[in-house]
């Protein structure tokens, strides 16, 4: 990074991502600042953090004294501060291009990638090098319990960061290794089709030095032709003809699973986790065989990944409304709503509510028939309205669309716009030791907090 770089000023700071960022160059001694439209739970904490936000974008909040803009890929040309620093002429830079940067500062970066897992899997990885006290720096895309924070300043060669695939972030990263989880059709507002998404990670993969390793989840088809693509040695994980693989998988009653790793089909060591789904047994045996690959013995990776029990808005566990338990997830497509309700049926339960709030209209269209097939895995479905994102309804996106598919799937759908509303609902009908999960990636989790505070507030 220039050295004559001592004032930062970050469009969107309150994003998940960039609020991590700012923590960090804070941390570094630079002076830091930003902007974002809405108030929220990150820019607040900024702020106690010394780092000013500015709620709204206003051209009059760029001045002079900034040495570089730096902005997120949703923030468009036409945006006030990102117009007056071109007219400033102040030097301004994309968050991917600029975590780019940041990993040139790093010789042993880790990248973790993917469509679905990359947040609870680089938590993982983090959970696990902290065990083994090699001392990392992290950026991760949720808050994180041992860290209390979504970052961490480490004085290590070590960088442990989740690698984008939206808009072709992750091709500005320098790294020395890196996990692929699964490749699945998300994203295709940018990348239009699968063969240009595959062709992103080809390059993503070729980018690894000789030195480094490329772990693959082979239970996903798409990702195991990139080993013909990288000089790194590549490691494989899945359920079996793989290098690290695993067995004879057990649940208790929170649905937490224990399993049997076998490296070359050898017995190495029976781990259990503190998260739901086998999903998560593939994320944790891709932390496994990277962890390895770094020296670090399978006992204080078991202790790493014990120790970790999901990152924020990962099934996370919020309370109990009217006796049932409240979790709060991120799933905002078919697969990981798929995912997320085939590791809740392995709890042990009455019944199970979703509140389901899609991210964004396009999306909705997209995958209307998709979100049909995995909402039905639940026995009660809730639609809140569509969350807009950027977007406005130009495509007559309706709620109803999806209530009526679910209902052909002889379920019980309803669509209830206000989450006051959906609050009333819920309280007339839900049962003893029923399951209520918020599920979403824009507002939905502040339901989550109204129905638990409902309960303390008794």
């Amino acid at each position: 990074m220039n050295k004559e770089v001592k004032h930062i000023y970050m469009i969107g700071i309150g994003g998940i991502s960039m609020s991590g960022i700012a923590e960090i160059l804070k941390t570094w001694g630079y002076e830091v600042s930003g902007s974002d439209r809405i108030e929220s739970n990150q820019t607040k904490y900024l702020e106690e953090h010394g780092i000013n936000v500015y709620i709204g974008q206003k051209k009059e909040n760029i001045t002079e004294d900034i040495d570089l803009v730096v902005y997120t890929a949703a923030i468009k040309a036409d945006n006030p501060e990102l117009v007056e620093a071109t007219r400033l002429k102040i030097p301004l830079m994309e968050r991917g291009v600029f975590l780019g940067e940041i990993t040139k500062l790093f010789p042993k970066t880790i990248g973790i990638a993917g469509t679905h897992g990359k947040t609870t899997t680089t938590s993982m990885v983090s959970s696990a090098f902290l065990a083994a006290n090699l001392d990392p720096t992290i950026q991760v895309g949720a808050v994180l319990d041992l860290l209390n924070a979504n970052y961490r300043v480490g004085k290590s060669p070590y960088l442990i960061i989740e690698a984008c695939e939206y808009k072709d972030s992750f091709l500005n990263f320098h790294q020395e290794s890196a996990i692929v989880l699964n490749i699945d059709n998300d994203h295709l507002d940018y990348f239009k089709n699968m063969d240009n998404m595959m062709r992103s990670y080809q390059e993503y993969v070729s980018k690894l030095p000789e030195n480094g390793v490329l772990v693959l989840n082979i239970e996903d088809e798409k990702c195991k032709n990139l080993a013909n693509y990288t000089k790194a040695t590549v490691v494989t994980v899945g359920k079996s003809n793989a290098l690290w693989t695993y067995d004879n998988v057990t649940y208790n009653e929170e649905g937490y699973p224990s399993f049997d790793v076998y490296y070359q089909d050898k017995f190495q060591k029976r781990f259990s986790l503190q998260v739901t789904g086998e999903y998560n047994i593939l994320n944790s045996l891709t932390c496994i065989a990277l962890c390895s690959f770094y020296g670090i013995a399978l006992d204080i990776i078991q202790k790493g990944l014990s120790s970790f029990s999901g990152a924020s808005r990962r099934m996370e566990y919020k309370g109990l409304f009217e006796d049932a338990k409240v979790y709060d997830d991120y799933a905002h497509h078919p697969t990981e709503v798929k995912k997320t309700a085939e590791g809740i049926l392995k709890k042990k339960f009455h019944e199970s509510w979703v509140v389901f709030e899609c991210h964004s209209y396009s999306r909705f269209v997209t995958y209307l028939k998709e979100f049909a097939e995995s909402l039905s895995l639940f026995d009660h479905i809730i639609l809140a309205d569509i969350y807009a994102a950027r977007e406005t309804n130009t495509i007559d996106a309706n709620e109803e669309d999806l209530v009526g598919l679910l209902k052909e799937n002889q379920k019980d759908a309803i669509h209830i716009s206000s989450y006051e509303k959906i609050k009333d609902y819920l309280k007339e009908r839900v049962k003893k030791e029923d399951v209520i999960i918020t599920m979403g990636a824009g507002n939905i989790t502040k339901l989550a907090e109204i129905l638990v505070k409902e309960k303390e507030q008794r």
